[in-house]
C-alpha cells in the first residue's frame, strides 16, 4: 500500500520533500509516471547522512503541469528554477530515467549548479529502431491512448510481477495525471540526443548505474557515458531491469554511498 508523503510546494508549484541534514544536499528526480515515493528506499538510507530533497516532475505526484512545450529543455529549465527556488547550492544530483535526462540536461547547462551527477537507467542515443518505438509510443499516450499496464512488461521481469516494488510502480501507473504523464514522455521520447554530447565536459564525479536487464537504458549506454565523462564511472546491477533502485534497493544505495564520497574537485 502506498503511502503518501508530506509535501512542501515551491512559490512555482513544485512538490517535494526536504529531510536529512548535513554539509551536502541530494536532490533526486524520479521518472516518467513516477512520483518521489518511487525513491522511497534511497531516502530512507541518504536521509541518515545528508539533506535530501526529493521532487515530483512536473504533473506528477502533487507538483503543477509544466506548462511549457513537451521538450526536454522545458524540464531542465524547470529544475534550474525549482534550484533557484529552493536556495540551493551546488548539488549532489541523482535522477532515475527521465530524471536521468534532466539531470544531464542541468549539468550541461549549468554545471555550477551541480557537485556529484549519478545517472540510473538513463537513456543515451537510442538506435534508430529504439527511437521509432518510443516515439510511436510516446505519439500514443499523447493521443490520450495508452496501456498503462505495458511499461510493467518492459520495466520488471516475470518473476518480479509478484513483487511490492511491482505493486508499487503499478499504483503508481494508475493514479498519474494522464497530461502530466503525456508531456513527460513525449520530452523523454525525443531527448536521448539532446545533451549527450556533454560528458566529455563535465568535470564532476559522474555515476552511471543501471541493470544488465535492463533493455532500454542498456549497460552499453551507461559503459559509453561513463568512459566519455572524465570522473565517469558505470555500475551495472545484474540480474535486474529498468526499476533496479526498487527491486535491488541495498545495491543501488551502496553505489549511491560510494558516489557521495567521490572527492569532487574543489575540495581537493
Amino acid at each position: 500500500m502506498l503511502t503518501t508523503l508530506q509535501r512542501s510546494k515551491t512559490p512555482s508549484g513544485t512538490a517535494f520533500i526536504d529531510s536529512g541534514q548535513g554539509r551536502e544536499t541530494i536532490v533526486l528526480i524520479h521518472g516518467v509516471g513516477m512520483r518521489l515515493e518511487a525513491w522511497g528506499p534511497q531516502l530512507d538510507r541518504l536521509a541518515r547522512q545528508w539533506r535530501v530533497i526529493a521532487l515530483d516532475l512536473p504533473g506528477h505526484g502533487s507538483s503543477a503541469l509544466l506548462g511549457k512545450p513537451p521538450r526536454l529543455s522545458s524540464f531542465v529549465e524547470w529544475l534550474d528554477r525549482t534550484l533557484d527556488e529552493l536556495g540551493i547550492g551546488p548539488a549532489n544530483i541523482a535522477g532515475h530515467s527521465m530524471g536521468a535526462l534532466i539531470a544531464t540536461g542541468i549539468v550541461a547547462t549549468a554545471p555550477e549548479k551541480v557537485r556529484r551527477i549519478a545517472l540510473l537507467n538513463g537513456v543515451h542515443r537510442r538506435t534508430p529502431a529504439a527511437r521509432q518505438a518510443v516515439e510511436a509510443r510516446a505519439d500514443e499516450i499523447f493521443s490520450g491512448s495508452f496501456d498503462r499496464e505495458a511499461p510493467l512488461k518492459r520495466w520488471f521481469s516475470a518473476e518480479e510481477s509478484e513483487s511490492k516494488a511491482y505493486d508499487l510502480v503499478h499504483s503508481f501507473l494508475r493514479t498519474v495525471d494522464p497530461h502530466g504523464y503525456a508531456a513527460a514522455y513525449k520530452a523523454f521520447a525525443t531527448g536521448d540526443s539532446v545533451y549527450s554530447d556533454c560528458w566529455p565536459h563535465v568535470k564532476c564525479p559522474a555515476l552511471f548505474l543501471t541493470g544488465d536487464g535492463d533493455m532500454n537504458s542498456t549497460a552499453a549506454m551507461a559503459q559509453e557515458m561513463a568512459a566519455a565523462a572524465p570522473r565517469g564511472r558505470a555500475v551495472v546491477i545484474e540480474g535486474h531491469r529498468h526499476m533496479v533502485n526498487l527491486t535491488a534497493p541495498e545495491k543501488v544505495n551502496e553505489a549511491l554511498l560510494e558516489w557521495l564520497s567521490w572527492e569532487v574537485e574543489n575540495d581537493v
